[in-house]
């Protein structure tokens, strides 16, 4: 048993298939974003296959790895032969730059949200101030733009100050002035909410969390009666200074303990899609006050949230705030969550599909031509489109309207029958890559 809690202090972590599962997927997310931005980055943003495993290869990918995962995701990537080089290429579909697009969109829309979380994160802080590299690694989870150290930081000197650190020189994130009607809680605003609904009958949940335990975790007798203790413990708020508290006494010791499962509840909270790796939590260790320990300490608490080890041979972590999913699915979606899942959707669809689309689409095309040998200028010019900036991207999009195809060229498609039996497994799990 912990000498500061009466829950066991070693637990066996159990899993849950629906976290497990949508891992699963996310996996292929991660390696899809990665061949995305070795397009993007090249001119015009396509890039010839004989290339493309070059770049790969110091992503860590293996020689033929690459072809075979692109072929496996047709309304992403488009293979065609390049009109003039007669080589094969490689180009993002329609839908896939729509997809950026729809992501870059909700990004912009949500910009003002994302000041108000940039605050509440280095709020959480016990300086005040959090390391600048800490959050641009993690600024995906919490919906922060690129260049958010000049659209967000600089651009609010009444939020922020960015300053150096003579002894470190490191940058750091510096809070201005510290506003009390951000200092409320998410697990404070729900407590608020189920009092609101249950009146008096709610008064045990004035420091309780809501917990749900993952189907065939065995909760004992003595168990649930640790666990009934641990929800009446006070503790202390996460944004609440407590430099001025004696920590000697065991009393102080449960309140912190406590005040750390409070920390990142709230810290997953903060981001997106309510989820975060237990590598980017654990920079931020020091600046709250977190136990050394992160996972055991999690591990200790499954029925707040679940660690999920799927990706990178299970050297990778992902923490879940078990009570903002359902099946999956996140209960309270937003839309940059909803622009994100839309890359899920395309990874998802059927190969078979994309081929179909494509023989329907040129089928019409070759009714509406006229009668005249050759290949078309416009057919030409069709392959050699840039996909540039995002202006680019949006008036692409506005001005050819063919949702029934993901592909412009009006050639056949180099994917076939025989690549539908192409091996699922890559060889290769993903590697993490520090942003």
């Amino acid at each position: 048993m912990s000498q500061s809690t009466s829950i066991p202090k070693k637990q066996e972590r159990i899993r849950d298939h629906g976290y497990d599962n949508y891992m699963e997927i996310h996996k292929k997310v991660i390696k899809t974003l990665k061949f995305q931005d070795m397009i993007l980055s090249q001119p015009n943003c396509m890039v010839s296959i004989h290339r493309l495993g070059a770049l790969a290869g110091r992503q860590g990918f293996k020689k033929l790895e690459p072809g075979q995962f692109i072929l496996k995701f047709p309304h992403v990537f488009e293979i065609y032969e390049h009109p003039v080089q007669r080589i094969l290429y490689c180009r993002l579909t329609r839908k896939a730059h729509l997809q950026i697009q729809q992501e870059n969109d909700a990004l912009m829309a949500q910009l003002t949200d994302a000041v108000t979380r940039l605050r509440k994160l280095v709020m959480l802080s016990n300086t005040g101030r959090l390391r600048l590299e800490h959050v641009r690694i993690a600024r995906k989870d919490f919906g922060l733009p690129d260049d958010f150290e000049f659209s967000v930081v600089l651009k609010h000197p009444q939020y922020f100050r960015l300053f150096d650190a003579k002894e470190t020189r490191n940058k750091y994130i510096e809070i201005v002035d510290k506003d009390p009607d951000l200092s409320v809680c998410a697990i404070e605003r729900e407590r608020e909410r189920e009092y609101r609904e249950r009146g008096a009958d709610a008064e045990d949940i004035r420091f309780s969390f809501i917990v749900n335990f993952p189907p065939g975790f065995k909760t004992g007798k003595y168990y649930k009666i640790a666990v009934w203790k641990w929800q009446r413990l006070p503790y202390w708020s996460p944004y609440e200074d407590i430099s001025g508290y004696d920590m000697r006494s065991l009393e102080a010791q449960k309140r912190m303990e406590k005040r750390a499962v409070a920390t990142i509840h709230e810290l997953l909270s903060l981001t997106v899609e309510k989820k975060i790796t237990l590598e980017r939590i654990a920079h931020f260790r020091a600046a709250m006050d977190l136990p050394n320990k992160l996972k055991h300490f999690l591990l200790q608490h499954q029925g707040i949230f679940y660690i999920s080890t799927r990706g990178n041979h299970g050297k990778l972590h992902t923490v879940f705030l078990r009570e903002a999913y359902r099946k999956g699915e996140l209960i309270e979606p937003n839309d940059l969550y909803l622009a994100r899942r839309r890359l899920v959707e395309l990874i998802m669809l059927s190969p078979r599909k994309a081929r179909m689309d494509g023989e329907m689409t040129n089928y019409r095309r070759d009714r509406l031509r006229p009668e005249k040998g050759g290949v078309q200028d416009d057919y030409i010019d069709g392959h050699c489109e840039r996909f540039g900036d995002t202006d680019n991207i949006r008036q692409r999009g506005k001005g050819k309207e063919d949702s029934d195809s993901d592909m412009d060229c009006d050639g056949d498609s180099y994917y076939t029958d025989e690549d539908d039996d192409c091996d699922d497994s890559l060889g290769v799990e993903d590697s993490h890559v520090t942003e």
